[in-house]
């Protein structure tokens, strides 16, 4: 959503509403008049006070936009390097578990072996 249409629109709208306001209160035409040019002038403080907000939200988008250009980098290659880090270290943690991991089941498939011979011995 763009924002100038917004405003462009929020604006059109209290101008209108403010004139509406203004032509069908029971004044003098000089009180009408001071009505007004207080309402204009308040109208356009408001607007000038939208601005320099506008400018600030502006000016920190930039400032955000280049800051994680900076440090989404360097924050991926910090990731990326604890990550091969963690991936040397364990090694030789998943060497020695695939080993027992082995281990385990050379020694599961033996006593399976052993198993069946001990049961045909029992019942002859």
């Amino acid at each position: 959503m763009k924002i100038v249409p917004l405003f462009l629109g929020i604006a059109t709208g209290v101008l209108a509403g403010a004139t509406t306001v203004l032509l069908s209160t029971p004044k003098s035409g000089s009180e009408v008049r001071v009505s007004l040019k207080s309402t204009s002038t308040d109208f356009r403080d408001k607007l000038s006070d939208i601005k320099l907000q506008l400018q600030d939200v502006k000016n920190s988008i930039r400032t955000l936009t280049k800051e994680s250009k900076e440090v989404i980098p360097e924050a991926i290659e910090e990731i990326k390097a604890d990550v091969e880090q963690w991936k040397s270290e364990t090694a030789p943690l998943q060497t020695k578990l695939q080993d027992e991991i082995s281990a385990i089941q050379s020694a599961i498939e033996e006593m399976e072996k052993a198993l069946p011979k001990k049961k045909e011995a029992a019942v002859n």
